[in-house]
């Protein structure tokens, strides 16, 4: 836990104040876990067009489509492994040991590489794999420095670095890959990946875990320090990933959340790509003479929407998520984007146009992007060290990933044999959203009850 006795703020922590509530002691930490997300998320989103590039040219995008569900299979064998690793080495080897194993893997592909070695498939399936097991992993890690207090606030500002690592790894890529080629862009990768994991030491160093001794007093502090210390020597407990989401209702509850989530995020894209194509077609058929092909107004639509999309998101994490954090609490921070979303789906049943359905999709995405992303996160505050490194890694894997799963799968029976219109897909979409609003709200009353602070007002509190 983080020490928070000082009573003066440097110039840093009162910069910071303009985000969210940073107290004294607390900056440093805050912006090295940004850092370290940052260089996390920089480096999927370096590898993310390179990922593309091999798999679309080297089997194309109905190979892509089932590459997507292989991910979910390879996830049923990897989060197990993860929880028995982790039963076995410390934190520090945990983390170190399975970063560098993803780094090695970045030297292999580019060593098979030059030997003219096909890789679209299984680079596609690797990736999938690192840009959910690495993050959730850095996760666990901000979990266990901090306490719910702490993370409530804190986490604003770690999740600012994973929202700007990954606008600033896309940019990198389109800076470097026309001049280093495809290929090079896996080593920056790697020595980006790297690089975090030298931030992930240093934190190591110099915080403590916050969940042996949230509430310490002063001159039992050294001792509890040395005990701390102890502790993060030892492996965790044994126990399996799953087991432990599967006998844990709270948890189990916030795996439901995420797989619901991204069922319906996924289906909302292809919702909106479907909308995009049917505007596209009728744009050149009223114009037969105009100066765009499809496929350019297709890109001009999206280069706008992703810019608009991240823009949005990062306001909302700088200005407004802290805000609903502190004066309502993660209770109703977890309903505003199933209720963003309800409200946008009924648009889009029965509004099918593309104006309307852009925008629904742009406040989605900027809210799970920004303020969900972060509660999300600040649910595992009031887990066990085991709960936030194996439960938290089977449901940040394979349950995201299984929600992708089941909107591929809705998608293809919709279009195959029930053949759904645009709004019969809003209108399932619906349905979703009010499954999720319940478990969004059964969450917040556990959460509730592990927190019994979130249960007053931040007012009262102040």
């Amino acid at each position: 836990m983080i020490d928070n006795s000082q009573d003066a703020k440097t110039p840093l922590e009162r910069f910071l104040n303009l985000f969210t509530e940073v107290r004294s002691g607390e900056a440093i930490s805050a912006l090295m876990l940004a850092l370290n997300i940052y260089l996390i998320l920089s480096a999927y989103y370096v590898l993310k067009p390179v990922r593309e590039a091999l798999i679309l040219a080297g089997g194309g995008a109905e190979i892509k489509s089932y590459a997507a569900a292989g991910q979910a299979m390879l996830l049923l064998l990897a989060v197990p492994f993860y929880g028995w690793l982790a039963s076995k080495v410390s934190r520090r080897l945990l983390i170190n040991g399975v970063t560098l194993f993803f780094a090695a893997c970045l030297l292999l592909f580019y060593f098979l590489a030059q030997i003219d070695t096909p890789l679209g498939v299984v680079f596609f399936l690797w990736v999938g794999i690192f840009n959910l097991m690495v993050p959730a992993q850095f996760w666990a890690f901000a979990n266990d420095i901090y306490n719910p207090e702490e993370g409530e606030r804190l986490f604003v500002i770690v999740a600012f670095g994973a929202s700007l690592g990954a606008v600033s790894g896309s940019y990198l890529d389109h800076l470097l890959i026309e001049s280093l080629g495809v290929y090079q862009m896996m080593l920056v990768a790697a020595g980006i990946l790297v690089f975090s994991l030298l931030i992930t030491n240093f934190l190591h160093n110099s915080t403590q875990p916050a969940h042996s001794h949230p509430q310490k007093k002063e001159d039992n502090h050294t001792a509890a320090k040395e005990e701390d210390d102890h502790a993060e020597e030892e492996p965790l407990k044994e126990g399996g990933s799953f087991s432990m989401v599967f006998n844990n209702r709270y948890l189990l509850l916030i795996a439901v959340l995420m797989l619901l989530l991204n069922w319906v995020n996924t289906t909302g894209e292809y919702i909106l790509g479907r909308t995009v194509l049917e505007s596209a077609n009728q744009l050149l058929a009223d114009n037969p003479s105009y100066p765009l092909s499809k496929e350019q107004i297709i890109g001009e639509f999206y280069a706008g929407f992703f810019t608009v999309v991240n823009i949005a998101g990062l306001v909302l994490q700088l200005f407004v998520v802290s805000r609903i954090l502190k004066f309502f609490g993660v209770r109703v921070a977890l309903m505003i984007l199933p209720i963003i979303a309800l409200g946008g789906y009924i648009v889009a049943a029965f509004y099918p146009v593309l104006a309307y359905v852009r925008w629904v999709k742009t406040a989605e995405n900027a809210t799970d992007y920004s303020l969900q992303n972060t509660v999300r996160q600040v649910l595992f505050l009031p887990t066990t060290r085991e709960q936030k490194y194996k439960a938290k890694q089977a449901i940040d894997t394979f349950f995201v990933r299984a929600g992708d799963v089941l909107s591929a799968a809705l998608v293809f029976a919709g279009t195959t044999w029930l053949a759904l219109s645009t709004q019969g897909f809003a209108l399932i979409n619906i349905l979703l959203v009010c499954v999720w609003l319940i478990i969004a709200l059964m969450i917040g009353k556990h959460y509730r009850r592990l927190v019994p602070r979130d249960s007053e007002t931040k007012t009262q509190e102040e």
